[in-house]
């Protein structure tokens, strides 16, 4: 826990109220999310219970399994998922624009993507364990499903993939973005609650807090937000209900259970649509449009993946995919983790603690400074900066400034509270500095050596040329009937 974070905790139990650790949303909210809330049996890694979903806060659709241990009925639940979600997904691919490329052929993009909301993080990863007992399913031969069941799955691993990357926007856990924005006076444990931590951000009237976060305990007034459920619930109301239908599989009984699980799925789809309207409020960060455009890219690539017949994604990466894969997420966590503090004023103050950044007042600035000879004479403009902040940044240090989109600086020098810096970046191509470019003395700046500068990918081998203490070569992936065997629990 981070200095900041520590105090933001204190300050919310002091207040009795979660404080705000952000000045802007860092992840983007759709106009038109789908909220998904799953629900599983107990003891089951993947069998679907039932599920709450759709787009309209007041008008959501149930769906059912009246027997999570009947096969039939958990892929007939799988259709029904699909009749929601694929419809959904749909809508986005029609309306496309064109993107020039720098260097390349331009390419098509959606105009907008689908997002998923869940309540927690047990909820995207069963919305992975979902898409991975699906996506394999044959509409043919022995137990043959509804032709929408793979295409679902597909993208339920999809979905479940890009929540893996830092700073996509398409499948939201609820707990964890507003757990990035506010600290309440409880324990991260505790934050997973979603009804103990909304009710820190936003209590009723007349209740503080940790009041809220204690009524919140009752599982009577708030059940687990899924996709585990209460076990007292289990014993005395869904149990029987379940008994009921297999004794006598009738429209009743369907119903009552049904009953059951919408006592346990109503609670949560209020909070993660107010956890939605919550996070809409805040103003958006600058670079969040930038991420969200990549989401938009991705959404495109899978979407053309499937229309030109890819095979489905295969249970695991090969060693030179996997190492891909790590490289990508290592490369966007740290852009992210930067993004993040250019935007925001109070997560660049954590920089600024560590001393990889600093705050300070301009005090002397040398705008025409050159240096070399002849061909090889450069404009390198000098500022003098005082700040308090505890620098710890050597010479040479090349600097970033989030005032400055495209600024560079280098560190002369520090002595005394004041750092001599060097700008390498930003100024024009002119004999004399762009309007704006160099900073003018009494002007409030801040440095930091955290850069979003492109990062290459990290030099792999081809698949075909993998290491034999790698495994060597994988086989060519096709899909086969034992996939189709793969079993849900």
């Amino acid at each position: 826990m981070s200095t900041l974070l520590a105090l933001a905790r204190l300050r919310a139990m002091r207040d009795g109220v979660a404080q705000r650790i952000t000045t802007v949303r860092h992840c983007h909210v759709s106009e038109r999310p789908m909220v998904f809330i799953p629900l599983k049996l107990a003891g089951e890694a993947a069998a679907p219970l039932g599920a709450m979903v759709g787009t309209d806060p007041d008008h959501p659709r149930l769906l059912v399994v009246p027997q999570p241990r009947n096969r039939d009925l958990r892929f007939a639940f799988a259709g029904e998922l699909a009749e929601v979600l694929l419809p959904y997904i749909e809508s986005f691919q029609k309306a496309t624009e064109t993107v020039e490329k720098k260097v390349g052929e331009p390419y098509e993009r959606c105009l907008d993507a689908p997002q998923i909301v869940v309540p927690n993080r047990p909820a995207v990863a069963f919305t992975g364990l979902l898409g991975r007992s699906t996506r394999f399913r044959r509409v043919d031969g022995p137990y043959p499903v509804h032709p929408s069941v793979p295409l679902l799955g597909r993208w339920l691993t999809y979905f479940t993939d890009r929540a893996s990357q830092p700073g996509s926007s398409l499948l939201l856990a609820a707990t964890d973005v507003l757990g990035a924005h506010w600290a309440t006076g409880q324990s991260g444990l505790e934050d997973a609650n979603l009804a103990a931590l909304v009710g820190w951000i936003d209590p009723p009237p007349g209740m503080s807090g940790p009041r809220a976060a204690e009524e919140a305990e009752d599982p009577l007034l708030w059940p687990p937000a899924g996709p585990a459920t209460d076990p007292g619930f289990d014993n005395e109301v869904l149990g029987p209900a379940i008994r009921a239908y297999e004794d006598a599989p009738t429209a009743r009984a369907v119903e009552r259970v049904a009953q059951a699980l919408r006592s346990q799925l109503e609670p949560t789809w209020r909070l993660t649509w107010r956890a939605v309207e919550l996070l809409r409020a805040l103003p958006e960060g600058s670079r969040v449009r930038d991420r969200w455009d990549a989401d938009r890219g991705s959404f495109t690539r899978f979407v053309e993946r499937i229309a030109e017949g890819g095979p489905p994604q295969a249970r695991r990466d090969g060693a030179v995919g996997a190492a891909a894969r790590l490289a990508g997420l290592e490369r966007a966590r740290a852009g992210y983790d930067v993004q993040r503090a250019y935007d925001d004023p109070l997560v660049m103050a954590e920089y600024r603690l560590t001393g990889e950044a600093f705050a300070g007042v301009v005090t002397g600035a040398e705008p025409e400074h050159f240096e070399g000879e002849g061909r090889s004479r450069k404009l390198r403009p000098l500022i003098t900066v005082r700040t308090q902040d505890p620098v710890r940044l050597a010479p040479g240090a090349v600097l970033g400034s989030p005032d400055r989109r495209g600024h560079g600086a280098e560190v002369v020098g520090l002595a005394g509270g004041e750092i001599t810096l060097k700008i390498v970046k930003g100024m024009g191509r002119g004999k004399t500095p762009a309007p704006g470019a160099v900073p003018q003395p009494g002007e409030r700046v801040c440095y930091t050596s955290l850069t979003d500068d492109f990062q290459t990918s990290a030099a792999l081998p081809d698949p075909e040329q993998t290491p034999w203490t790698h495994g060597g070569p994988p086989e060519e992936y096709a899909p086969s009937d034992d996939d189709a065997q793969e079993e849900w629990e």
